[in-house]
């Protein structure tokens, strides 16, 4: 008999290092009091990041290159939880992306976002904002460039395939998006993820949907989870509050996307 997806992990979290944290309250040793709490085996940081390497990043990544985000180690330990050590970079227009080959193995988990379209003239064209059309399309076209890469797929997460921040929170065109996504791209580009090992995120604040929504904003994962991906767990979280809100929401989305263990993307 199948066993159900545990929430054992959590592999997306800030902490004030990031800008958009910038909570004294939200450190390291939060994060682990919030893995201990909940009985997780492994939880990673994964502050924004933006590498200097990596010319032209935008204004707000500027300052949260590698040496800021090191600031965090050595992360504190505890007996039975891996604490690791992670990133979020995002993508910009031209395909590029924050991390160069040279960092990959700073890192224990690199997180990439292809979908932060909220960056107007940076992750996309100011004039390809308002088409819906345009942008159910370059959501599968910066998936399947990221895919492309040379990247060490087994420790790559792939966030955000559901954020709002593609209609900058209207609800309205966010829920167009979502429908304007087409089966066969998101076929096509799942199926190179799984055929890399790449994990796909369920990510807390993306996960936190209307009844009503739930199946047009799951679309996209049911397919994934058709094609062979593998999920795992990130609660996004950048201030105490989203941590003790973070179980609750995984547990829904577990259920509704009728989760197994043999469908947990596994970080060794």
């Amino acid at each position: 008999m199948s066993k159900k997806f545990v929430f054992d992990h959590d592999l997306h979290i800030h902490s004030y290092l990031s800008s958009c944290s910038r909570d004294p309250a939200q450190t390291a040793e939060r994060i682990l009091k919030y893995a201990k709490d909940n009985g997780l085996s492994t939880v990673c940081l994964t502050n924004h990041y933006w590498d200097s390497l990596v010319r032209g990043a935008h204004p707000w990544y500027v300052p949260q290159n590698f040496e800021h985000i090191s600031e965090a180690k050595p992360l504190p330990q505890s007996d039975g939880i891996r604490f690791l050590f992670g990133c979020e970079t995002d993508m910009r227009a031209d395909k590029v992306i924050g991390i160069p080959h040279e960092r990959y193995g700073e890192f224990d988990f690199m997180i990439v976002s292809t979908t932060h379209l909220q960056f107007r003239g940076y992750t996309i064209a100011e004039s390809d904002y308002a088409s819906t059309e345009i942008k159910a399309k370059l959501w599968a076209e910066r998936l399947d460039a990221l895919l492309s890469m040379d990247m060490p797929f087994h420790k790559v997460g792939i966030a955000h395939l559901a954020t709002r921040h593609m209609s900058e929170g209207d609800t309205q065109g966010y829920i167009a998006l979502m429908q304007a996504l087409k089966d066969e791209d998101m076929e096509r580009v799942f199926t190179k993820a799984a055929a890399l090992g790449a994990g796909i995120e369920l990510n807390s604040v993306d996960m936190s949907f209307s009844d009503e929504e739930a199946d047009i904003v799951l679309r996209p994962f049911r397919a994934a989870k058709a094609c062979g991906c593998k999920f795992y767990l990130g609660s996004d979280a950048h201030h105490p509050a989203a941590l003790e809100r973070a179980r609750a929401i995984f547990e829904r989305a577990i259920d509704l996307l009728e989760l197994e263990e043999s469908d947990k993307f596994v970080l060794t």
